[in-house]
């Protein structure tokens, strides 16, 4: 019976930079799978700090520096609206549409090419 294995975890003697950070600890847990999903060790880390006028608390996820990249675009992609999924789904819908899909090399007649002709 094989166990799961438990993800890695950055080094804390690594150098460790903030990518993310939220108030909800559901969405760290969200985030940090996705980047888990991704190949992108990460570290979850509470930034709880009691004041008298303002308390301040939250969760924030750290990788590796040289993993920060890579992170920062798949938040950024995780973060677009549905409005700019549509608008960018458009654009390339109408790519298609005026691309033209042809397998034959240009001086090749199509068969309608040749009917025609007779």
């Amino acid at each position: 019976m094989a166990a799961n294995p438990v993800p890695p975890t950055p080094n804390p003697n690594e150098n460790l930079v903030r990518v993310f950070d939220t108030e909800q600890e559901s969405e760290a847990l969200v985030v940090k799978a996705l980047l888990e999903s991704a190949g992108i060790d990460s570290k979850i880390s509470g930034i709880d700090m009691v004041q008298s006028v303002l308390p301040i608390g939250g969760t924030i996820i750290l990788v590796r520096e040289e993993d920060e990249p890579a992170a920062h675009q798949l938040l950024e992609d995780y973060h677009r609206s549905p409005a700019q999924e549509a608008a960018e789904e458009a654009v390339f819908d109408a790519a298609a549409e005026t691309a033209e899909y042809s397998t034959r090399p240009s001086g090749d007649r199509s068969i309608e090419d040749l009917r025609a002709e007779k």
